[in-house]
């Protein structure tokens, strides 16, 4: 054991406190379901919809290349899309340039957004027969207000998806003026478009106006092409991420912040603004702050572009900063930024006080970048200290044999279908398991880790068949990976985040050390977060340019996960193994990986966005109430996680 490590051990162990990870009943909302709600929350992202603007101008009527109309390519296309939608989502139909040989105010609502009917929507279609103008500019207008407001509280993803083979023709009102002005009210608002055989000013006015508009341009040079990048879009707004917590406005200055309570919360953030947010925190626990920003997928950003977390104690003094970036420019994807509160060891420090805080975040762009609002989704989480006497297990601050050297899983694939964001984060486990994504998106699981096991695993992004174009065209994949308590961690120097994506297989290394109490005595940012159990998070993100490389719609990717080491009972010192602890003591891949992926204990998956630490009693006659929580949880969990084993992991 290491003299450093020792010291910690022996200097944690005087914390004086309540029981460990003492849950309070009732204080955070409840998981959800993959795709669902929770009933805790009062805002979800359940609530998006799409607006199909399709082009009924004269030069549909030409010939594509293949011997039919441009319209009836897109007949065709739009059922193919309509097909693959959820059932129910809300779908609706717009037209312009069908009703009349020429005249710019020739748009028209064919099929109100409503739940998915996908035979009404394919006969709408089929009855279009190009003849007029291209009154674009009008037609955004309309299709904006063609979307159903979500409900109060909820945010959702608006989309509205213009397919056209040609500029507006009309001038008034200016398409990218319409764009901008709509991408700029409100939040969740997104103007994917699609150009068919468009070349030169067209396609410029088109990419525009997805800039503009916070969303994508996807170039569709044939029939096949149409079909595919109209998948895409409409498929990356029906999936769009799930927000979860309970509404909150932060305030532009310290003195007017609202004081928040352990939770989960949902606030927006424009380009520049700082958000400022209370809390009172006492003078032994932890607390742990994270700040999701979840711009549209694929909107525009820049490389330095940021998302930063502090904690301050006054108007100068900070208790600890984070920033996050988006390192590329391809498009935007979610980004969190965290910090913690964590008692020194000797307690004489300014920010070991009890007192209130400030939680402080903001938003750095770059003149170009998206200028949408953005929905923030806030988790503050309290963890209480050990209780007197007890001595933690030393730190646990190197890979070792979860180094990128470690042999992971070859099991056949599972197929699973990843969750839209932390609230709906896939649980799997030990194995190898199959999953698609699309350009712009990402997708997120969730593996539960005891003390002293550790998170380790490779994604691989697929050998895809690529379009014609794509000689020198490359996007990216990348990966995170997040404590229970949102932390986003490193990679410490011996994991990259992202690779480089041509279409040939590409393949990410990731993980994290080993679970340990006195983690959070070490300096390195890939150490200091993992010291409490709980549901490990992962996300994997595709870039936005792989919509110019793959032929398939999505593209196949595989992880393969392991949980390396015994789970303990415990963070003290000395703690035996857990009863049917599902972590490998070597690197085996047996076929039991179903009951190794589910052995942790659940609890720690509940509370704030599933992290593994709550709010604590802050009066002392609650110690003992949180003492007897914390034992009917723990006895609870062992239970739960024996049965488990017995069951497989997805």
């Amino acid at each position: 054991m290491r003299a450093g490590s020792h010291r910690r051990m022996v200097r944690a162990g005087t914390l004086i406190g309540g029981a460990l990870f003492a849950l309070v009943a009732g204080a955070l909302p409840a998981t959800a379901a993959p795709g669902g709600t929770g009933a805790a929350a009062n805002a979800s992202g359940g609530s998006g919809s799409l607006v199909m603007v399709l082009d009924s101008s004269g030069s549909m009527g030409d010939d594509d290349g293949t011997g039919r109309t441009r319209m009836e390519s897109a007949r065709t296309a739009v059922g193919t899309v309509v097909d693959a939608l959820p059932d129910g989502h809300p779908t609706g139909l717009r037209v312009y340039g069908a009703d009349r040989p020429q005249g710019c105010t020739d748009t028209r609502l064919v099929r109100p957004v409503q739940k998915l009917d996908r035979t009404a929507l394919k006969r709408a279609v089929a009855a279009l027969r190009p003849r007029g103008d291209t009154p674009i500019g009008l037609s955004l207008q309309k299709a904006a207000r063609d979307l159903p407001r979500p409900a109060a509280g909820a945010i959702g993803t608006r989309t509205i998806l213009l397919i056209s083979d040609g500029e507006d023709n009309c001038g008034t009102p200016q398409p990218c003026e319409v764009a901008e002005q709509l991408g700029k009210e409100g939040v969740g608002l997104r103007i994917d478009t699609v150009g068919f055989q468009v070349k030169g000013a067209a396609r410029e006015q088109l990419e525009c106006i997805a800039q503009a508009g916070n969303g994508r341009y996807y170039d569709a040079p044939d029939a096949k092409a149409l079909s595919r990048q109209l998948q895409r879009a409409a498929q990356l707004s029906a999936d769009g991420y799930r927000f979860r917590g309970e509404r909150v406005t932060g305030a532009a200055t310290a003195d007017r912040a609202p004081v928040l309570v352990p939770g989960q919360h949902l606030d927006t953030i424009g380009p520049g603004e700082k958000r400022y947010y209370a809390v009172d925190l006492d003078a032994v626990s932890t607390a742990d702050f994270a700040a999701t920003a979840v711009p549209q997928p694929g909107a525009a950003v820049d490389t330095f572009d940021a998302l930063s977390t502090r904690i301050a104690y006054d108007e100068h003094g900070s208790c600890g900063s984070d920033t996050a970036r988006f390192l590329q420019k391809e498009g935007a994807a979610p980004l969190t930024s965290a910090v913690a509160r964590i008692r020194s060891e000797e307690g004489t420090r300014t920010c070991d006080r009890a007192g209130r805080y400030r939680l402080v975040v903001e938003r750095q762009s770059k003149k170009g970048s998206d200028a949408a609002r953005w929905p923030l989704e806030l988790v503050y989480g309290v963890e209480a200290p050990l209780d007197k006497g007890v001595t933690p297990a030393q730190s646990e601050a190197e890979y070792g044999r979860g180094g990128k050297e470690a042999v992971l899983p070859t099991d056949d694939p599972r197929d699973v279908r990843g969750g839209t964001g932390f609230n709906d984060a896939r649980k799997i486990g030990q194995g190898v398991w199959r999953d698609r994504i699309l350009p712009s998106q990402t997708l997120w699981y969730k593996v539960p880790a005891g003390w002293g096991q550790q998170v380790r695993y490779d994604v691989e992004f697929a050998n895809e068949p690529t379009v014609d174009r794509t000689s020198g065209t490359y996007s990216y994949g990348a990966t995170q990976l997040y404590t229970p308590a949102r932390h986003p961690l490193t990679g410490g120097g011996e994991f990259p985040s992202t690779t480089m994506y041509n279409g040939r297989p590409a393949a990410l290394p990731m993980g994290g050390v080993p679970v340990s109490w006195t983690n959070r005595y070490e300096n390195r940012s890939n150490v200091q977060p993992v010291h409490a159990r709980g549901g490990f998070y992962i996300s994997v993100t595709l870039g936005a340019r792989a919509a110019e490389i793959a032929e398939n719609p999505q593209i196949g990717l595989v992880l393969r996960v392991s949980v390396l080491g015994a789970e303990r009972t415990g963070p003290q010192h000395g703690a035996p193994v857990a009863a049917g602890s599902g972590g490998s003591t070597d690197n085996a891949t047996g076929n039991d990986a179903d009951k190794k992926g589910e052995s942790t204990a659940s609890a720690d998956s509940g509370g704030a966005g599933g992290a593994g630490w709550t709010g604590i009693a802050a009066a002392a006659g609650a110690a003992v109430m949180a003492v007897l929580i914390a034992v009917f949880v723990y006895v609870r969990n062992r239970r739960g996680a024996a049965a488990r084993t017995t069951r497989g992991s997805a």
